[in-house]
């Protein structure tokens, strides 16, 4: 590697990340699965994986257009509420070295 060059930035991440049901039902998945990242890890770079990997979920975790998170979906990882949190913010290193997952999960509302 050059001196003085990012590590980060050629780095290649094994990441897990766990649907909730609905959509690995459409995926066709089981509850996990494991994605390559390449350089910073964060909850864009991950749903980007997620849907050039599973097309089908394209617009299911944020919307086409705004790329922003459906409204009933959280994002967590390592026991944090990540969902108000930029989509660019870097994600614990546990995530990124495929330590820990990154949760996509249903939000249950009800009255």
């Amino acid at each position: 590697m050059m001196e003085g060059a990012p590590a980060q930035a050629s780095s290649v991440h094994r990441v897990r990340v766990v649907l909730p049901y609905h959509l690995r039902n459409l995926a066709r998945v089981g509850s996990e699965i494991e994605l390559e990242i390449a350089g910073t890890v964060t909850v864009r770079t991950v749903v980007d994986a997620v849907e050039a990997r599973y097309p089908m979920l394209e617009g299911t975790i944020r919307d086409h257009v705004t790329k922003e998170r459906r409204p009933f979906l959280r994002f967590f990882a390592c026991q944090e509420d990540l969902s108000h949190d930029s989509p660019d913010a870097e994600l614990p290193g546990e995530v990124a070295e495929g330590k820990e997952p990154l949760l996509i999960v249903g939000a249950i509302a009800g009255g």
